[in-house]
């Protein structure tokens, strides 16, 4: 399974906001550089992932980013499946020619048993999981936010 852009965006900086020091607020332009996305893409993921309650984002003078408390024990498979949606791995209805084989397939079935397996294993990992060594150490050397004055 590959994930979309937008959930791998959405896991980089959920474990960025994760490393940096309670009290900073790194802007979104300054996320993006450190996880190498552009920024366009990752303003579009952090308004996700503020409406779904894990950053907090602030505008103007002092503003920034920062992750809530519900974002730091935010379970990885549910942010996993809020990005990927609960579709089916293939599409075998859609399109001018649906699959011929549909009713009397068994393997639709066998897809999303995989998918929901693959979101399971997921579950049992936090946020703040996924920045412990030696992933955390590495997120804290990538290009840090410039103090503020």
């Amino acid at each position: 399974m590959r994930l979309l852009r937008s959930t791998d965006l959405a896991l980089r900086v959920l474990m960025r906001l994760a490393t940096v020091a309670e009290d900073a607020t790194p802007t979104t332009r300054e996320v993006a550089e450190a996880v190498a996305v552009p920024y366009t893409h990752t303003t579009k993921v952090v308004a996700e992932l503020q409406r779904m309650g894990l950053v907090d984002a602030r505008r103007g003078r002092g503003g920034g980013l920062s992750l809530t408390a519900v974002g730091r024990t935010a379970s990885v498979g549910a942010v996993v499946r809020a990005f990927e949606g609960d579709g089916e791995v293939v599409d075998c209805e859609g399109g001018a020619t649906p699959c011929p084989v549909l009713p009397a397939c068994r393997l639709r079935g066998a897809l999303r048993q995989a998918q929901e397996a693959f979101f399971a294993s997921l579950d049992p990992l936090t946020v703040s999981d996924m920045v412990t060594t030696p992933a955390g150490p590495l997120l804290l050397t990538l290009a840090p936010p410039p103090a503020r004055t």
